[in-house]
Formats: C-alpha cells, sequence, structure tokens
C-alpha cells in the first residue's frame, strides 16, 4: 500500500489485529527483512512495516537524512490515526525510532532498537572506514547519512521518558560502549546484548529477534 506523507509517497503492508507495532528496518534494506517476525508479530498484534524513503518501494527523493525519516513516520503514525503504537527500529530504524521518542515524547507507547547510534563513531572503526570509502566511490546518499549522521545528543536522550528496550549483538557494527551510552542516557531504558549475534544476524530474516521483544511487548 501507499501512503502520501510529506508528499512523499511511502509503501507499507498491514498484517494481522491487535496492539499496533510499527516496525522500522535499517539503511539500504526493505520491510521484507522482517519476513519472519511479522508472520509470529502477526498472531497478536497489528504490524505496520514500512519501507523509507529512498527505500523499497517508498518514493526516491532527492534529499534524505534521519530527521526526513523521523518526520515521515510521526506524519505516518498520525495520519493513520495509529494510537501509542510500541515502535521496533534496526540500525537506522533505531536512529529513527530514537528520534520520534525525542521529538513526540508521548506519541509511542513504547521504544525497542537494535544496533542504533547516536554519531557515526558510535560505529566501529572498521565499519566507519568501509561506510566512507563507499560513499566515496559511489557518492550514494544511503552512504552519505551512515557517515555524516546522526548528531543525537545525550541532552536529547534524556527527553525520552517512554520504557526503551536497546538491543544490540555482542559482536555488533556498533560499539559496545556506545550501546551501554545510550541506555545509561535514557532513564526509562533496559540493555539487552545478545550473545553470539552480530548486527543484523538475529533480526534479518529471522525468527530469533521475536523471541527477545516478546519479552518486552
Amino acid at each position: 500500500m501507499k501512503i502520501n506523507i510529506n508528499n512523499v509517497n511511502i509503501n507499507y503492508e498491514v498484517y494481522g489485529e491487535g496492539t499496533p507495532i510499527i516496525l522500522l528496518h535499517g539503511n539500504s534494506e526493505n520491510h521484507l527483512i522482517f519476513d519472519k517476525l511479522i508472520e509470529k508479530l502477526k498472531e497478536k498484534y497489528k504490524v505496520y512495516a514500512i519501507d523509507s524513503r529512498c527505500h523499497g518501494e517508498s518514493d526516491n527523493t532527492e534529499e534524505i537524512n534521519y530527521e526526513l525519516m523521523a518526520e515521515d513516520t510521526i506524519e505516518f503514525i498520525k495520519k493513520l490515526n495509529i494510537d501509542r503504537p510500541i515502535l521496533y527500529g534496526f540500525s537506522d530504524g533505531g536512529i529513527i525510532g530514537l528520534l520520534i521518542a525525542i521529538k513526540e515524547p508521548n506519541l509511542l507507547s513504547k521504544l525497542i532498537i537494535s544496533g542504533a547510534n547516536l554519531n557515526p563513531k558510535g560505529m566501529k572503526k572498521s565499519m566507519l572506514f568501509f561506510s566512507k570509502v563507499c560513499y566515496f566511490f559511489t557518492k550514494n546518499k544511503l552512504f552519505k547519512i551512515m557517515v555524516k549522521e546522526p548528531n543525537i545528543s545525550i541532552d536529547e536522550l534524556n527527553k525520552i521518558v517512554i520504557p526503551t528496550i536497546v538491543l544490540a549483538g555482542e559482536k555488533d557494527a556498533i560499539l559496545k560502549e556506545h550501546t551501554e551510552l545510550i541506555a545509561s542516557s535514557i532513564k526509562t531504558s533496559t540493555l539487552e546484548i545478545i550473545s553470539n549475534e552480530n548486527h543484523g544476524s538475529y533480526i534479518i530474516h529471522s525468527d530469533k529477534i521475536y523471541e527477545i521483544i516478546q519479552k518486552y511487548i
């Protein structure tokens, strides 16, 4: 399905009935990475799986940044009158989730993020170097946002008031101390590091993430 938000056609799919939960994918992906998670969630929840702008079947706009994607999601929730949904965001989706919780403190009922960062230095040096090399050679705007953004401050994190679950793989592309910093800066947070998993191994086309987040939702 398509919905026009901020003059952009955003693609999304809806599955199941029950408490609403929104799924946001990572950089260069689309909502289909959550296929196995959706199969589990739709038995108990109403799942909204979104393709962010410039991803999947949503419009490929000239401009993209995390602030715009956060505004898109905020307007998506308001336009569809979704009452205080849970939001689960992976990687870039987690960054977007943090920005939404900062901008609209009471829009969500709960936030769950996996492998998010506050700034590019939150990535391991190897991942940041790889992203910079890819951007240098391709000038791809999706790599650009990874090496230039986000820029979320600790003071902004302190504004988050909803229950927030901060997840990361033990072998994540995000530094462990950076994930711990995010969790410690949100008063309402719970931190869980997933053993023997990397950035997306327990999430992308995996039902492992269902068992993890089910504990919290």
